[in-house]
C-alpha cells in the first residue's frame, strides 16, 4: 500500500528504520493536502512552519538515537474543536474566528509527547451538532467516496482526511455519534471510549467550562491497531487528579470461543437490506472463526424506551448551548406540543427544556440501565449492531433535524431513528468501536458498531482487529491514488 495510506504504527516503523524521514513524510502529506484537499475540504487549518520544525527535530532525534515515543515523527491532524496553542478553535461559529487557544488540548499534548507531528485541524459542523460537516467559516466537507454525500459529523473532516490519505491519524469527539458516524460514512476506524477515561481539557468554548455529560474524545484511524495505540496514549487521569486508570487487558485471542450478540435490524428503527446483509456477513464470518453468535438478543430496555431515554439525556446535555432567549422559546414550544407525542420533534423539545427534577429521574433510569447492561455483558462478550440505516446519505441543507429523512429500501424514515443505534452505547457511556465491514449497492462503505461492557475498550478493539485481519480492512476510495 502507498505510504500515505499506511497506518500510523506502520509509518512510525518506517521512520524508526530510517526508510523515510519525518520531513519527507510530512511533505508527502502536505503535497496530498495541496492536491486533493480542495476537492473534499477536510483539512481546514494547517501549521506548516510549526510542523516542519517539529519534523526536523524528529529527524535529528532519530539521527542521535533518540526515539521520543511510539508516534515519533508521524504527521497527524486533529478535529477543529481541539485546542492548538495560538490557533482558533471555532466550533464552526463565525464569532469565534479570531479565537486563539492559550495552550494545546491535553490529548494533543499527549500525542505530541508520543512524538506526533500535528500539522493541521479538520472540519466540523457548527457547535459539533450535525451528522454533516459544514459551517460558515470553512465551508462544506464532502465524502471522498461520493462528493454528493456527507462524510458524517461532527468529526467529518477527520474521517474524510483519513480516507483520502491526507493524514496519518486523527482525534475526534463523540456525544451523538460524532466519531462513529463519520467512520461509518468514510470507511475508516473509530473508537468511542468508555465515558470519562479520556480527559477533555482543551475541548470547550472556554477553559473553565464544565465537561459535558455523555461527551467523549477518541481516535479515528485507518487501522484498528492505531486506535488501540492512540487510546493508550491519551486515556488516563489528568495530572493531579488523584485517580489512575487501569483498563482491563484482553488476553483471549478473538474471536474463537467468544460469545457475540448481533442485532442486524430493529422493527421500530429499521436499516436497509445492504446494511442487514453486511451485519449478517460479519456474524457468519465470526461464527466460522469459532465465536458463538447470539442473534437478536433481548435488550435491557424496549427499543423505543432506549431511544427516548438517550434523547432525553443527550438534549439535557446539549441544552447549555442555547441562549436564554432560545431556551425560553424552546420551553414554550415544548409546552404547546402534545405530551403523548413520542416523535423526535416533541421529544427533543422536552429534553432541551426539561426541569432538573425530570433530568434526575432520567439519570436514575440511566443508572438502572447501566446495571442491566452489566447483567447483559456478564454472559455476552460483545454486541455488534448497525450505526445508522444506510451508508452515507446525500447532503441535506436547510431542513430541521425533525424533518430530515433517509431512504431505507424505498421508504423514507426519520433520520432521528439513528439515535437508537447510537444510544445503545452512549446512554450509559459504554465503549464502541466502528470497523469497516462492507459496501452498499453503490459501492459506499458500511461499518459495524462493536459495543462492549463498561471499560471493555480493549475487547472492542481486539475484535475490530480480528475483523481487519480476516474479514475486511480499510480500502481507499477511488479517485485518491
Amino acid at each position: 500500500m502507498d505510504p500515505w495510506y499506511l497506518g500510523a504504527c506502520e509509518i512510525a516503523a518506517l521512520l524508526r528504520d530510517r526508510k523515510v524521514s519525518a520531513a519527507e513524510m510530512l511533505e508527502t502529506y502536505l503535497g496530498r493536502v495541496e492536491g486533493y484537499n480542495p476537492a473534499i475540504n477536510a483539512i481546514v487549518l494547517t501549521d506548516t512552519d510549526g510542523a516542519r520544525a517539529a519534523a526536523r527535530k524528529a529527524d535529528a532525534d532519530l539521527a542521535a538515537g533518540r526515539v521520543i515515543g511510539p508516534l515519533h515523527g508521524v504527521p497527524i491532524t486533529v478535529k477543529e474543536s481541539f485546542d492548538l496553542a495560538g490557533r482558533p478553535s471555532t466550533f464552526g461559529r463565525a464569532e469565534r474566528n479570531t479565537h486563539a487557544a492559550a495552550r494545546d488540548a491535553l490529548v494533543v499534548e499527549r500525542l505530541k509527547t508520543a512524538g506526533a507531528v500535528v500539522f493541521g485541524k479538520t472540519n466540523v459542523p457548527r457547535d459539533l451538532a450535525d451528522w454533516q460537516s459544514f459551517n460558515s467559516i470553512y465551508g462544506d466537507t464532502v465524502n471522498p467516496w461520493d462528493a454528493a454525500r456527507t462524510p458524517g459529523g461532527s468529526s467529518g473532516g477527520a474521517a474524510a482526511a483519513l480516507a483520502a490519505g491526507l493524514t496519518g491519524l486523527e482525534y475526534g469527539s463523540d456525544i451523538g455519534g460524532s466519531i462513529r458516524i463519520p467512520a461509518h460514512c468514510c470507511g475508516v476506524y473509530g473508537h468511542k471510549p468508555t465515558f470519562g477515561i479520556v480527559p477533555l481539557r482543551g475541548h470547550a468554548y472556554t477553559p473553565d467550562d464544565a465537561e459535558s455529560d455523555i461527551l467523549v474524545a477518541g481516535p479515528l484511524a485507518r487501522t484498528a491497531g492505531d486506535l488501540a495505540l492512540a487510546l493508550d496514549l491519551t486515556a488516563g487521569s489528568e495530572p493531579g487528579s488523584g485517580w489512575r486508570l487501569e483498563l482491563p487487558p484482553e488476553t483471549r485471542p478473538a474471536p474463537r470461543g467468544w460469545r457475540i450478540a448481533v442485532i442486524a435490524d430493529d422493527p421500530l428503527y429499521p436499516v436497509d437490506r445492504d446494511t442487514r446483509n453486511v451485519l449478517r456477513d460479519v456474524a457468519r464470518f465470526l461464527g466460522d472463526e469459532g465465536a458463538e453468535i447470539v442473534e437478536s438478543p433481548p435488550l435491557p430496555l424496549p427499543s423505543e424506551e432506549m431511544w427516548e431515554l438517550y434523547l432525553t439525556l443527550l438534549r439535557g446535555a446539549t441544552s447549555g448551548r442555547m441562549t436564554d432567549d432560545e431556551a425560553r422559546k424552546t420551553a414554550r414550544d415544548a409546552a404547546s406540543a402534545d405530551p403523548d407525542d413520542r416523535t423526535y420533534g416533541p421529544v427533543m423539545l422536552r429534553g432541551l427544556s426539561q426541569s432538573h427534577h425530570s433530568w434526575l429521574k432520567a439519570n436514575d433510569r440511566r443508572a438502572w440501565l447501566r446495571n442491566r447492561w452489566r447483567d447483559f455483558f456478564s454472559s455476552i462478550d460483545l454486541l455488534i449492531t448497525p450505526i445508522m440505516a444506510s451508508a452515507a446519505f446525500p447532503h441535506i441543507r436547510g431542513v430541521p433535524k425533525a424533518d430530515q429523512r433517509l431512504d431505507v429500501d424505498g421508504t423514507t424514515r426519520p433520520i432521528a431513528d439513528t439515535y437508537f443505534w447510537l444510544g445503545l452505547a452512549s446512554t450509559t457511556g459504554l465503549p464502541a468501536t466502528m470497523a469497516p465491514a462492507g459496501e452498499d449497492r453503490n459501492g459506499l462503505p458500511i461499518g459495524v458498531q462493536i459495543v462492549g461492557p463498561e471499560f471493555g475498550d480493549r475487547r472492542c478493539l481486539a475484535l475490530a482487529a480480528a475483523l481487519e485481519r480476516g474479514f475486511r480492512a480499510f480500502r481507499p476510495p477511488p479517485g485518491f491514488p
